[in-house]
């Protein structure tokens, strides 16, 4: 991206104590935005009663400004009944966000949260960097509400960060990015400078870390975690020395949009707010109308539509070689399955011919997660998971989205992270 000015001088950051200090992030062009805006109503129009509310479609809703309001309401009332004992601390924190891009007061999930990060440390000095994922967005959520009461909680988590030496993961550093430059833009006037000396270290070196995953393409990472890190990008105090592209990635993104790769609504989720010039330091600032009124009518959006009819084979494998677990096997069968269909339908196919390829799935922001195949079940505890991939490389699409090609093999893998 071609940058913009730069931040204030950090004195003026910290007197504004805003957090909404971004760099514009490079627009979409006015002949594009057709998609941008049927892939918004594409997700909206997903949203239906779930026992499992997605908070992140409703930050990304409020955030571009909501077509469909019915959807908006119903998304809010689900979350505000939803029981904090059932989640997790990311999804806690993201409901929070959730709950405030609605101008809803997320009431005791707040207090909630809080003591859960009091009470945050890591299972150990080399945690998976996914690890902090969670506690990056319950950081950003609480620096939203409380930033003062936050700071120990903050300090002891960027500490901690900077001593990890785990692989290096976009998404995590994107969130991370977020929740850090949120603490940063905060720290009360006179406070002592180790804070912003501590989290301008931290921010550096995870920005540099995501711009080495910046692609010749302009994607960074993946296709999937690029939205979280162009909103990174744009509110870092802290510049990486690889000078990143905005261009590029917007027009790579668009490209992605027109053939379909972001039909998943929580991959759009992630990737609506910087295709709309947002940020998750920007919801605070969410206006909500006094019936939260949002634009009335729905645009026309040009996505393909498959319209083959014909039949493709796919070879499908399951594997499963890891030591101490039982039934070890590696067994492949074709399937035939309509042109067009997804993953799932292949994986329904195969255990229709043979029973050795049954499988359960389980229900997760991102959609349908296969927990078990053949009786081999994912655990948390051992860190196993069944991982797919096509040929020798893994998917980064669920079942539900992946679309397979003719002749392609699929391996379904039983691994470790």
């Amino acid at each position: 991206m071609a940058w913009l000015p730069l931040y204030l001088l950090n004195l003026l950051w910290a007197m504004a104590g805003t957090s909404t200090q971004t760099r514009s992030l490079c627009s979409v062009p006015s002949e594009q935005q057709p998609w941008v805006d049927g892939l918004q109503a594409l997700m909206e129009n997903s949203v239906i009663s779930s026992a499992y509310p997605n908070p992140s479609i409703l930050i990304a809703m409020n955030l571009a400004g909501t077509y469909n309001v019915e959807a908006q309401k119903l998304l809010t009332y689900e979350l505000m009944a939803s029981d904090t004992a059932d989640l997790t601390t990311g999804q806690l924190a993201l409901t929070i966000m959730a709950l405030t891009s609605s101008c809803r007061d997320p009431g005791s999930k707040v207090s909630v949260l809080q003591k859960q990060m009091e009470k945050w440390a890591p299972s150990s000095p080399n945690d998976q960097v996914t690890a902090f994922y969670g506690p990056s967005l319950a950081i950003l959520a609480l620096c939203q509400k409380n930033s003062e009461s936050t700071l120990p909680i903050a300090v002891r988590f960027a500490k901690t960060l900077l001593a990890n030496t785990s692989p290096f993961n976009v998404d995590t550093g994107a969130v991370a990015t977020l929740a850090l430059t949120c603490m940063y833009n905060k720290i009360p006037v006179g406070s002592d400078e180790s804070y912003r000396a501590l989290f301008g270290q931290v921010l550096k070196n995870i920005v540099e870390n995501i711009s080495n995953q910046i692609k010749d393409n302009g994607l960074i990472g993946d296709i999937y975690s690029t939205g979280l890190a162009m909103q990174a990008f744009s509110v870092t105090p802290e510049q990486p020395n690889k000078k990143w592209d905005c261009e590029k990635t917007m027009n790579i993104i668009l490209d992605e949009i027109k053939q379909g790769k972001f039909q998943n609504p929580m991959s759009i989720a992630q990737i609506l707010p910087s295709l709309k010039g947002k940020t998750y330091l920007d919801i605070p600032q969410v206006t909500c109308g006094p019936d939260h009124e949002a634009q009335p009518t729905l645009p026309n959006y040009p996505f393909p539509v498959p319209t083959s009819a014909s039949n493709i084979t796919v070879t499908y494998t399951i594997n499963n070689q890891l030591r101490g677990v039982e039934l070890l096997f590696n067994v492949t069968i074709p399937v035939s399955v309509r042109s067009g269909s997804v993953l799932l339908v292949v994986l329904e196919e195969a255990q229709r011919k043979n029973s050795m390829f049954k499988f359960e799935t389980t229900m997760t922001s991102w959609g349908l997660v296969v927990s078990s195949i053949n009786n081999i079940a994912e655990n948390v505890n051992h860190k196993t998971y069944w991982q797919f991939l096509s040929d020798k490389t893994p998917l980064n699409e669920g079942v539900a989205d992946y679309i397979p090609f003719n002749n392609e093999h699929i391996t379904a893998n039983f691994t470790q992270y």
